[in-house]
Parts: C-alpha cells; sequence; structure tokens
C-alpha cells in the first residue's frame, strides 16, 4: 500500500540529492541528527501513514462525523491513529530538543508529515492543526501558557485549533464580533460565534486548545473598530488549573457540524463562546487567557496562519501525489485498445501505451512532483531562517520565505486539483466510482483551494503587499536564483534551451510587475491579482523543475542501476513537459495584466 501513498524515492531525491537536507545536521539545532537518524525518522512516518492512517481512509469519507446533541463522535480509527502518532513523539518532531521535540528540521518534518496527508488528510489535519498551535504558544504565550498548553498538545493529551472566521464576517477579519471582557483576575470572558473550525469538538484527547480572535471592549463597552483592536485569547475547553490539569468545562458549545464535500473525517464546526450553557466559576462567558499583548491578535495569529496555509499546499501536494500514483499504477494493469503499430487482433495493451495517457500521466507527476518541491523548498527556506548562524543568509530565506508563502498555498491547490481531476480521467468510467480511491482525492482537494484564505485573497497579498515589499527586495532575490538556475542550465547541453526559455519567462513577468506598480490606481493595480499569483507559480515551479533536471541530469550518469536510470530520466520528462505545455501558459495569464483587462473591474453587478 505505501508505494501508492508517497514515492520515498522522490521524497529522498527532494531531501537529499536537491535540497541537500543532509547539511542541516551539522548545524546547532539540528545536532541530534545524522544521515542515518533522518531515514529512520522518515522510516517511522512512512509506517505510520500506512499501518494507522491510510487503512480508514475511505471509511472517514463514507463515516463522518457525528453529533447526538450531546458529543461529537468520531470514527474510532482516528483517535487509534492519532494516538499512535503521539506516543511515537511525532507530535513534537519538529521542536527542540530542550523543549522536549526531536530537534528535526523543519524540511523533513514536512515531508514526513505529506506521508500522513496522501495517506489520510482528515485525520492528519487534527496533527496539523495541533503543532500550529502549538507553535504559536511557543512563539508568544506566556511560560505558564507554554507548559499548561503547547506542553499538553505536544504530548497528545490535547488537540488545538485556530478559531478566526465568524458567520458574518469569513474572511473580512476585521468585521468580527466576539467580545474579550476583562475580570478581575487578569483573565476575560468571551462571547460570540466562530465558524468553520475544524477539530473545533471531539473526544480524541482530554481537552481542546482553541486560539481565538476577539475584541476588548473600551470603557463605553464598544469595540474597536477594523483589525488592530483585535487580540488573541487561549480558550480550553476544559480549564486548566496551575499543575496543567483539566478541569470545569469551559463555557464552549457546539452549535453545529458543517458537512463538506471533503476531508470529511475533519469534523467542522460552528461554535458559541459564551452561549451560558456551561457557566465555569458561576458566571457566563467562555474563559480565556490573552496572548501577548491587546491589539496584537491578527499578527500573532499570522504565525499560525501561515504555517497553516503551506501546511494546505503539503496536503494537496500529497493528495496529487498519491492520486499520480493510484493513475500510474492502475494505467499499467488496465488492458485496453490496441496501438496502432499493433496488429489488430492482437492482444489488449496496458493503456499507459496509448500516448495520451501518457500525456495525462506526464502533467499530473509536473504537478504533483513540482507541489512537493515547492513546499519543501520552502520549508528548507524556513530552516535556513531559524538555524543559519549568518545573519544575511537569515533575512534573505525570510524574505524568500515571505514571498513564496502565497504561491505554496495556493499552487499545489490549483494545480494539484487538476492532477487529480488527470487522475479521474485516466481511470475511465471507473473513476467516478467509488471503487476506486481517485474520485474522493479530487473532493478532498477541492478544499484546499479556500482553506486559509481564498486563491483571490492570496493573490492579493501577493501583488499588493509582497513583491513590492521593501522596495522588491525579495522579488530581486528570487531573480537572482531564477538567473544562477539558468546560468547553471546553460552549461548542460540539454537543458540550455530551458533556461533560456525560463529566463525569458521571468524577464516578463518582472516587467509587467513593474508596469503594475507604476499604475496610480489601487483598484486597478489589484483588479486581476488571480492572474498574476498564477503566472508567478507556474514561472517559479517552471525554475524548480529545472533546477532539479540539473540535479537529475548529474546524477543520471552516475546511476548503477537500471531503475536508477528510469528515475532521472522521468525528472527530466517531468521537466521537457512543463517546459513543452505549461511555461508556455505564461504569456497568457500575465495578457490580461499588460494592459490591465478591466471587465471584471467595470462590470456592473446588475449585468450578471
Amino acid at each position: 500500500m505505501s508505494k501508492l501513498i508517497l514515492s520515498r524515492r522522490d521524497v529522498d531525491f527532494l531531501l537529499l540529492e536537491w535540497l541537500s537536507a543532509g547539511r542541516l545536521t551539522a548545524r546547532r539545532q539540528f545536532a541530534e541528527h545524522d544521515a542515518y537518524s533522518l531515514a529512520s525518522v522518515l522510516d517511522v512516518y512512512e509506517a505510520m501513514a500506512t499501518q494507522f492512517f491510510a487503512p480508514h481512509n475511505k471509511l472517514n469519507d463514507s463515516r463522518e462525523p457525528r453529533f447526538d446533541g450531546c458529543e461529537v463522535h468520531l470514527n474510532e480509527e482516528v483517535g487509534v491513529a492519532l494516538s499512535n502518532f503521539s506516543a511515537a513523539g511525532l507530535m513534537a518532531a519538529g521542536m527542540p530538543v530542550d523543549q522536549g521535540g526531536m530537534g528535526l528540521p523543519g524540511v523533513v518534518e514536512r515531508a514526513g508529515m505529506a506521508f500522513l496527508l496522501a495517506a489520510n488528510i482528515g485525520t492528519a489535519a487534527y496533527a496539523v492543526l495541533t503543532i500550529a498551535n502549538a507553535n504559536l504558544l511557543l512563539a508568544y504565550g506566556s511560560a505558564s501558557q507554554v507548559e499548561r498548553y503547547a506542553g499538553a498538545m505536544l504530548a497528545g493529551r490535547a488537540f488545538g485549533t485556530m478559531c478566526l472566521s465568524e458567520p458574518q464576517a469569513g474572511s473580512s477579519l476585521a468585521d468580527i464580533r466576539t467580545r474579550a471582557v476583562p475580570q478581575a483576575d487578569g483573565r476575560y470572558r468571551l462571547f460570540g460565534n466562530k465558524m468553520w473550525i475544524s477539530g473545533g469538538e471531539h473526544s480524541i484527547a482530554g481537552n481542546i486548545v482553541h486560539l481565538v480572535l476577539a475584541k476588548i471592549p473600551d470603557a463605553t463597552g464598544k469595540v474597536p473598530p477594523g483589525v488592530k483592536g483585535i487580540s488573541l485569547f487561549v480558550v480550553p475547553k476544559y480549564l486548566v488549573d496551575g499543575g496543567g490539569r483539566s478541569t470545569e468545562r469551559n463555557d464552549v458549545t457546539l452549535a453545529g457540524i458543517n458537512h463538506k464535500m471533503g476531508y470529511r473525517g475533519t469534523v467542522n464546526c460552528l461554535l458559541n463562546f459564551g452561549e451560558g450553557r456551561y457557566q465555569p466559576d458561576g458566571g457566563g462567558g467562555a474563559i480565556g487567557e490573552l496572548v501577548g499583548e491587546p491589539g496584537k491578535g491578527l499578527a500573532y495569529m499570522f504565525h499560525m496562519m501561515n504555517e497553516a496555509r503551506i501546511s494546505v499546499g503539503l496536503g494537496a501536494a500529497a493528495l496529487a501525489c498519491t492520486g499520480y500514483l493510484h493513475a500510474l499504477d492502475y494505467a499499467r494493469e488496465r488492458r485496453q485498445g490496441r496501438t496502432k503499430a499493433g496488429s489488430a487482433g492482437g492482444d489488449q495493451v496496458p493503456i499507459i501505451e496509448h500516448p495520451d495517457v501518457r500525456r495525462m500521466l506526464l502533467a499530473q507527476k509536473a504537478y504533483a512532483e513540482g507541489s512537493l518541491a515547492l513546499c519543501l523548498y520552502a520549508a528548507m527556506l524556513s530552516d535556513e531562517l531559524h538555524s543559519n548562524e549568518d545573519a544575511t543568509a537569515r533575512r534573505e530565506a525570510g524574505l524568500l520565505l515571505d514571498l513564496l508563502t502565497p504561491v505554496v498555498k495556493t499552487w499545489p491547490s490549483q494545480w494539484g486539483l487538476a492532477a487529480n481531476e488527470l487522475a479521474i480521467q485516466v481511470h475511465g468510467g471507473y473513476g467516478y466510482t467509488r471503487e476506486y480511491n481517485v474520485e474522493q482525492f479530487y473532493r478532498d482537494n477541492r478544499l484546499n483551494a479556500i482553506h486559509e484564505g481564498t486563491t483571490g485573497i492570496q493573490g492579493l497579498d501577493l501583488l499588493g503587499r509582497k513583491v513590492g515589499a521593501e522596495g522588491g527586495a525579495a522579488l530581486g532575490l528570487l531573480g537572482a536564483r531564477v538567473a544562477e538556475t539558468c546560468s547553471r542550465a546553460s552549461a548542460a547541453e540539454a537543458l540550455a534551451a530551458h533556461g533560456r526559455s525560463l529566463g525569458e519567462h521571468w524577464r516578463r513577468l518582472v516587467s509587467v510587475t513593474e508596469g503594475l506598480a507604476a499604475l496610480a490606481g489601487h483598484e486597478e493595480r489589484l483588479a486581476n491579482a488571480t492572474a498574476y499569483l498564477e503566472a508567478f507559480g507556474h514561472v517559479v515551479v517552471g525554475w524548480l523543475w529545472l533546477d532539479q533536471a540539473i540535479t537529475a541530469e548529474a546524477a543520471a550518469g552516475a546511476a548503477k542501476s537500471s531503475e536508477e536510470r528510469s528515475f532521472y530520466r522521468g525528472k527530466r520528462a517531468a521537466c521537457d513537459y512543463y517546459f513543452g505545455w505549461e511555461l508556455p501558459r505564461v504569456p497568457g495569464m500575465l495578457a490580461v495584466l499588460d494592459p490591465v483587462e478591466r471587465t471584471p473591474l467595470d462590470v456592473d453587478g446588475a449585468w450578471l
């Protein structure tokens, strides 16, 4: 089963050959590890995915979480999988050793999590959210909050959520209404409603730690407008005493469950804070503790949101990868039709012999493996940001990570989904049936374009803020890395043309970016930000494919087996496909930006 979850050979190539992640073990933060221990940890993730996550993936899809009016019931296998995950120390794998973690490089931890996301994204989501929640508290929480809440989550005794959206606000967080009323003991009582809360209610572990955005009323009882008045609070399902023990139920109530087309194993909730059903300490309101300083909640929450956005991209990449592997396996086994060169009366051939099927498989490989490369590259940047002793290297890594985060979230979500669609197509009519897994992969992946900020929001972030930040420093830095790859490609005869093509597309992208920056009208500049994001992402992934191909081309000559040579030739073929079929899409994406195509901006809503 593991060979259909994620290709370990591809993961090893990306980590060890392309990104050279093994060099991180020479740094102080990762000194506990060597090449053997990194491989051993990946073995554990892979075994965990195969033994505990994958077997109940279809069960999660067919038997969703159930609310009986009192509590939420999940499939028993969800708790078993997460209990084993925590017992193996994987909840804290990326945490420093002195905080009870493994001190694992983030890029290796992300690669390991990809196995679980590919195997069962509905169950893995509980762990992903909990790890991100704990990371936020480690960064901004008090020592007491870290000990009582983050420690419990990393040990698997509690799970975590993020509570941002509200029924009337959605992604417009400036419009949230949840209030946090100060109390004499320094705590707060929260009143409000939160929507789309993944993992918001269950009994997997003894407690649930909610991180909640809310506004503190002023002396007149009014909440401040806009985002500057938003603060962040830790609100547990069960109150926790000074010794870390759960006590009475907090005033957090499940109002209902949302039923989504995918991720069905992840319970998704509407939560009421301060409804009065549970009244701790004899008073109404959900008791919460302020995290950090008042008014800085959104800035703090972005620590978790950005981590979650990269995790969304990783989940999309993982689903694309497993869908591709299922389609590839089916195409090699399914016999249908005959090749033109064969006799009309001869045996039917495996459908992989048909060129159009190979086209679809190449597209999936380019989208899926390109997405995974993008996510792991971003994880490597995070490791550079937090472990490199050179200040310049840390600054560059931070600039690049900030610039690429919208791309990491959206490109796999869009093109990984396209890969899953092609996986269904390869299966033909069987692809639409529940007998095969690929239709579930598609439904699961469709949610990722909306999770943690829609594609449109990410486009506005990239074009409106990121590319122009610090005078365009990040864009210039990325351009230098693209140019370096193009230069190395020029030294390899087989890849020189790709290098020239990439350089031309990058220069065109920069030219369009400069033209948009020169526009006086803010709305006109950002009207087609989604198209800009698509073009930007396509060029970035083209760069990463060419960079991988350079590594693969150099390794192919030293390959000792036909299997290894085939692997490297497959990398080169996917790169060739990308440059022949995908990069040529970029001019069309940019066409609506230079000059700005104004129809979406000018159309009257009454006309539609």
